[in-house]
């Protein structure tokens, strides 16, 4: 967890999707123990984890379990995180699916199951945001992206399109409604070794090959996005909007 301290972060009213597991979990903690009011969606149940983290931080997120393919559900969750804590002045997009599969076993249900989760909810959490961004003076938004599709990975066209996609987007929104206070930034993260990532993707070749592209030579943990994500949310980062934010240990290079 990130020792950097964001005092306007305090008492500020967040939406993370995904935020009870993998990266999503150190994202919630990472706000919870800056003081801000968090509401969360995940599919699977999340009590232990906001039991832990009511006893840890004092501080008790607001947990509703949703699937986010379904829009009516998540803009729902939305609305309840608004009634609970205020206006979402911070929405971080993280939730994704980065399921391997090749082109030739892509049917158009798995195309558009990958693009429901990967992009769809994305634009959809946004919409439902700026309304009460707006109601609020301005609000940051965070789409998390990868640099799956920077790198030109294959095995997951379906993700990586999704990816590129939510660059797109981000550049859009923060154009449309920059006017209005309301910063949309893309971060992109690279090979983070959550939990998942090691049981099902992370074999000792692919990591060893990995880390040969990395400048830092170490693998990249959930807690270290958490520090990066608390910037694109707090003022401190109040000029930025538009940006793609590259954490990944020095594998790709922008600009």
């Amino acid at each position: 967890m990130t020792d950097a301290s964001f005092p306007d972060l305090k008492d500020a009213s967040v939406f993370i999707t995904g935020g009870g597991s993998g990266i999503g979990a150190f994202l919630t903690e990472g706000f919870l123990a800056q003081g801000a009011k968090v509401g969360f969606v995940q599919r699977s149940d999340a009590s232990a984890f906001v039991a832990e983290m009511a006893e840890k931080h004092r501080n008790t997120p607001l947990f509703i379990p949703c699937d986010i393919t379904d829009i009516a559900a998540l803009q729902s969750a939305i609305a309840q995180t608004e009634a609970a804590h205020g206006p979402v002045t911070v929405l971080v997009n993280n939730a994704a699916n980065d399921k391997r599969h090749s082109t030739e076993e892509v049917t158009e249900e798995f195309w558009d199951w990958m693009q429901a989760i990967n992009l769809k909810a994305y634009f959809f959490a946004c919409q439902a945001v700026i309304p009460q961004m707006r109601a609020a003076g301005g609000g940051s938004i965070i789409n998390f992206s990868s640099i799956s599709y920077m790198m030109g990975n294959a095995g997951y066209p379906a993700y990586t399109t999704a990816n590129s996609g939510i660059n797109g987007m981000t550049r859009s929104l923060a154009r449309e409604f920059g006017p209005e206070g309301i910063r949309v930034n893309a971060l992109a993260p690279g090979w983070v070794l959550t939990e998942k990532q090691l049981e099902m993707w992370a074999s000792p070749e692919d990591l060893a090959a990995h880390m040969e592209r990395m400048c830092l030579k170490e693998h990249l943990k959930p807690e270290d996005i958490v520090g990066p994500t608390l910037f694109l949310a707090s003022r401190t980062s109040g000029a930025m909007t538009g940006q793609a934010l590259v954490v990944d240990g020095g594998v790709v290079v922008t600009g």
